[in-house]
């Protein structure tokens, strides 16, 4: 059957009929250049035509263009947080640690004199300084890594190396001196406890507070560099709606201009490029937005408390190590108390009120606030790391963890108590035998929390591994999908307008 025309097509068509003569191929030529330049082909239908399929193809490039870069920014953030500068913080975090106890068991080898069964033994003590050793000297290497374009950080570590170095001499120096005296436990002579002075004042004063300081900077650089990329993403996601519904409108115009022109109900090629098209900005949009919920997940619930757990791993360790300087040296028992308060108020703030800040009444504040609380919603009784923990463990297996951890941290500080007064007493003997002794517990006391702090972390640590496996599996394959769909479309486009234009052939 013939189509009908309208009066347009009928004039486009009488315009098109070349005159007789053999001039005829150039005439018709000139006649279509003359209809272009003057803008008289969009008074055509097959101008009007091309020019709908052209604004279409053109918002479906911009569309391509759109969701390959928010597909892309989402992929990266997820390679950054997940693969590469978020475990290398993490890695950088086992600096501090690493430091604190290679001094915490310095502290206990000198503290424990020629009775090298006391406490977890000289052998063992010996032989985790040399692991913590290795593994502040791998966190290290971590942090060159991630300092490769920043000088200043770089510088840090570089010193941080160095002081290392220095440290390991004078505390060599001092177990030297140790061995050679051969003195009563909890009675180290002078010159052991000046060369061990000189050690653990560098550690103190040098290495931890610029180990400390590497952790923040770099855990600072991937928060920044997280915040940029997940806003990189959801700026995206507006644009591949914006995008997407421009694309979809001019599908819809294109369809109603020929069902209106040819006077058939629909284009079965169109509405198929339009569903695609549905589909596509439906699909890409909830994946963006489900991409930007991953990372925030493995940001909020794994990365920030794995930080702060293992900062708060490490300030237990040297505050554990402050006990046994306690003992260790009776000249500076204030100093140490003071610093171990300061430890522990770092890890779990109380506000005192009136009471004076000291360890007598932080003792029993903090022993009643543990014995009542509950994780659960609502904002927590303290500050600090653990008031940080709080907030994000408020049920499930991370609140179940956290109360163990919470526990276990109470007995330590019970311990901590019961040893302090036996010294204030006058009774350095059962102090030391509290801390040291092999039936006493205190040791094994703070190694379950240790334990129940890393196994706090592994759940962390499981939360996210979960969101980056849920993140990448999420953009699997999508390498491919934006191309392949919008050649798809493009070709449905073709398919839909390419019969309405051959009949002004």
């Amino acid at each position: 059957m013939t189509p009908t025309r309208s009066p347009d097509a009928a004039v486009a068509a009488s315009s098109a009929v070349p005159d007789s003569g053999g001039d005829a191929a150039p005439v018709r030529k000139a006649g279509r250049f003359s209809v272009f330049v003057r803008g008289r082909w969009l008074l055509t239908i097959p101008g009007r035509i091309r020019t709908h399929v052209a604004l279409t193809l053109a918002a479906l490039l911009a569309l391509l263009a759109v969701l390959t870069v928010a597909i892309g920014n989402a992929r990266d953030s997820v390679q950054t947080i997940g693969h590469d500068a978020g475990p290398q913080v993490v890695a950088t975090g086992a600096l501090y640690f690493a430091l604190s106890d290679m001094d915490a068991q310095v502290a206990s080898i000198l503290l424990i004199g020629r009775d090298h069964g006391l406490g977890i033994g000289r052998d063992r003590s010996l032989e985790r300084y040399e692991r913590r050793r290795t593994e502040a000297g791998r966190a290290a290497v971590q942090a060159a890594q991630l300092a490769t374009h920043d000088p200043d950080l770089r510088r840090t570590v570089e010193e941080v190396l160095d002081g290392l170095g220095r440290y390991e001499r004078l505390a060599g120096e001092a177990m030297l001196l140790d061995r050679q005296a051969g003195h009563p436990p909890g009675e180290p002579p002078a010159e052991v406890v000046d060369a061990y002075r000189q050690a653990t004042d560098l550690m103190k004063v040098e290495l931890l507070p610029k180990a400390y300081n590497i952790t923040l900077d770099t855990g600072e650089k991937v928060r920044r560099t997280h915040e940029t990329e997940r806003s990189a993403i959801l700026t995206g996601r507006a644009w591949v709606v914006v995008t997407g519904a421009l694309l979809l409108a001019l599908l819809v115009a294109t369809q109603m201009y020929l069902a209106r022109t040819f006077r058939r109900v629909l284009n079965p090629a169109l509405v198929l490029a339009t569903a695609g098209t549905l589909v596509l900005v439906a699909v890409a949009t909830a994946l963006l937005s489900a991409q930007a919920g991953h990372i925030a997940r493995a940001k909020r619930d794994g990365f920030d408390p794995i930080l702060s757990l293992s900062r708060a791993r490490a300030i237990g360790h040297s505050a554990f190590a402050d006990e046994s300087r306690y003992l260790l040296d009776p000249g500076r028992a204030d100093t140490y108390e003071q610093t171990y308060l300061d430890k522990s108020l770092s890890v779990l703030y109380l506000d005192m009120g009136t009471k004076p800040l000291n360890l007598a009444n932080y003792h029993p504040a903090v022993d009643g606030t543990l014995a009542r609380y509950r994780p659960g919603p609502g904002a927590p009784p303290f500050l600090g790391l653990f008031g940080d923990e709080a907030r994000v463990s408020r049920d499930g297996r991370e609140a179940a963890a956290f109360g163990r951890t919470l526990q276990a941290y109470r007995t330590v500080l019970a311990n901590d108590r019961r040893m302090r007064e036996l010294a204030a007493r006058g009774d350095r003997a059962a102090a030391l035998d509290l801390r040291m002794g092999r039936t006493s517990g205190a040791i094994r006391d703070f190694d379950a929390y240790d334990a129940a702090l890393v196994a706090l972390a592994g759940v962390h640590r499981e939360a996210f591994d979960e969101a980056i496996a849920a993140a990448n599996g999420g953009l699997r394959g999508w390498a491919a999908v934006p191309g392949a769909a919008a050649a798809a479309i493009a070709l449905l486009i073709a398919v839909g307008v390419r019969p309405r234009l051959a009949e002004f052939r």
